[in-house]
């Protein structure tokens, strides 16, 4: 069906990347819905190490999805999170002139209530250490696991990364179940893919599909504000699921299932094992992850975009060039402005690598490391220019 132009400018604007930079994710059925009432709540999970299972063949074996949970089954938890939150009295009722409709007298103190948050996670080491959703443990006064044989354990937060919706939970127990972990850069659309979780709070639910598409951007998850190439998958994912391992026909752990675009049917969003493995690693050693921060919002450009840009009289800017990724804003006191970026600046290059869409920017500067510093080329009113910028830690 078309859409108008205006409709196309619009969607094109949403796009404008956060390089702030660190980008978002939206839950399977939404982040964590801290809700007294409600047990239905989408959480998530990821995992780590273990040695490599002996590959299990779909051509040869037809009942290699069963080997698969049988196999790895045992590692998947389910986790409640619970908080304690206390209701303050309103302003309005200090005030006299509306205490009068009440005989003078106003509420007594605050109230508190316990909200309460369901997810998923696998287990990573044998002494333990589980991942699963920033967003399932966020805030949380107490957390437990329960282990599918009923082992119910208290549960300790090591980390947690919102920019990548990570975090690692500790339990006092030995000699565990763990998952072994797959590698999600040789990931290829048209791979099984089994998700196991548990969606509505039906435990272990196994769903089953394939990867349907890999390296998708924030942006185009609707996510902006998280640092992740997210793996697309139609296998069923459900509040609950969020957080449960994405895996493939080996049984090997190539996602944490975290994310749904909501009214949509089989689009399903994973972060990949390889990201989820050196976050999870950095947490579990130092309780927190650094994110390399340049301070400047981007568009990629086209000739519509250009048009759209240069014809619009409220945007500021006018763009001579139809490639590269516009620089829409510079942060002040950033890295960026240190660094002498400037709006309307189109970068060409970063790091010596040639850049033509926005995505590529956020992912070499989240592959560097803080306080790193970056070679930016770009076109300035037609006029190459060199820079070197010196990224800083992510502000929270």
């Amino acid at each position: 069906m078309p859409h108008s132009s205006n409709a196309k400018s619009s969607r094109r604007f949403s796009t404008l990347s956060s390089l702030l930079v660190g980008a978002g994710l939206a839950s399977a059925g939404g982040f964590l819905a801290w809700s007294p009432e409600s047990p239905l709540r989408n959480q998530s999970a990821i995992a780590q190490t273990a040695p490599a299972a002996p590959a299990i063949a779909a051509a040869a074996n037809p009942n290699f999805i069963t080997d698969v949970v049988t196999e790895v089954g045992p590692a998947v938890v389910r986790i409640d999170a619970s908080r304690t939150v206390s209701q303050g009295i309103p302003d309005v009722f200090n005030d006299p002139n509306f205490r009068q409709f009440f005989g003078g007298r106003s509420p007594q103190g605050g109230q508190e209530r316990t909200e309460r948050g369901l997810g998923s996670g696998f287990i990573i080491s044998e002494d333990g250490q589980i991942i699963t959703n920033a967003h399932v443990v966020d805030g949380a006064d107490t957390v437990t696991v329960t282990l599918k044989d009923g082992r119910i354990l208290d549960g300790q937060v090591l980390g947690s990364d919102p920019v990548t919706d990570i975090a690692v939970i500790k339990v006092n127990e030995r000699n565990l179940p763990t998952v072994s972990l797959g590698n999600s850069d040789q990931l290829q659309p048209g791979e099984w893919s089994i998700a196991i979780g548990n969606p509505l709070g039906l435990d272990n639910t196994v769903t089953v599909g394939i990867v349907s598409g890999v390296g998708r951007s924030s942006n185009q998850v609707g996510v902006p504000d998280k640092r992740v190439e997210f793996i697309q998958t139609d296998t069923a994912i459900n509040p609950g699921n969020s957080g449960g391992p994405l895996l493939n026909q080996q049984g090997e752990v190539i996602g944490v299932n975290t994310a749904i675009i909501s009214g949509a049917q089989g689009l399903g969003f994973a972060i990949p094992i390889n990201m989820v493995d050196r976050i999870a690693t950095e947490l579990a050693e130092t309780g927190q992850v650094e994110h390399p921060f340049l301070g400047i919002q981007m568009i990629t450009l086209s000739a519509n975009v250009k048009e759209e840009i240069n014809s619009n009289p409220n945007s500021g800017l006018t763009v001579e060039e139809e490639t590269g990724i516009l620089i829409a804003r510079v942060l002040s006191d950033s890295p960026a402005a240190k660094g002498g970026l400037r709006a309307g600046d189109v970068i060409t290059a970063i790091g010596g690598e040639s850049v033509t869409d926005s995505t590529e920017v956020q992912r070499i500067v989240g592959a560097g490391r803080v306080g790193e510093n970056l070679t930016i080329e770009v076109q300035r009113r037609g006029e190459a220019k060199s820079l070197e910028v010196r990224s800083e830690n992510l502000p929270q």
